[in-house]
């Protein structure tokens, strides 16, 4: 079972580290997002059953621990004089386009986030509806209304 957990984190981990892009500002926040879906994809994996696509197990997950863990309160943290190396790291090499892009799709609200970055990773407008919980025209309305949005971003 950890074998094939292991080869499901290596297929989504892109996925996962664009949820804690878009979900996160700091690099830090981003790290510790990423830990807290790996953990819950692992406690969870014992009872995917594959009824669905793995892709869209894995949005769901990284979607819904991203929105919960947003709304908990953050806790006290103290600094120490020593900065640790970084076992975490992000993907490198944006552009400068994509940069722009992220900062655009971070003005957005959290489920326009969620619809986007589906649409973006190809999902049809049915598996849309399945992760999102709601129906396929209205995936179609609302994404219409997010390019719109982020049209008007890019091109001020």
């Amino acid at each position: 079972m950890e074998g094939e957990f292991l080869q499901l984190m290596d297929r989504y981990q892109g996925v996962v580290h664009k949820i804690c892009r878009l979900y996160r500002n700091s690099p830090e926040d981003r790290q510790d997002l990423f830990q807290e879906v790996v953990y819950q994809l692992w406690k969870s994996y014992p009872q995917f059953k594959h009824a669905s696509k793995e892709s869209t197990w894995v949005y769901r997950i990284a979607l819904n621990t991203a929105l919960a863990t947003f709304r908990k309160s953050k806790p006290l943290v103290s600094f120490t004089a020593e900065v640790p190396e970084p076992a975490f790291q992000e993907p490198s090499g944006r552009s400068e386009q994509e940069e722009r892009l992220f900062l655009a799709l971070g003005n957005l609200n959290d489920v326009d986030k969620a619809l986007i970055s589906l649409y973006l990773d190809d999902f049809s407008y049915h598996e849309i509806a399945a992760v999102m919980g709601i129906s396929e025209s209205n995936v179609g309305v609302r994404l219409n209304r997010i390019k719109s949005k982020l049209k008007q971003t890019l091109n001020a």
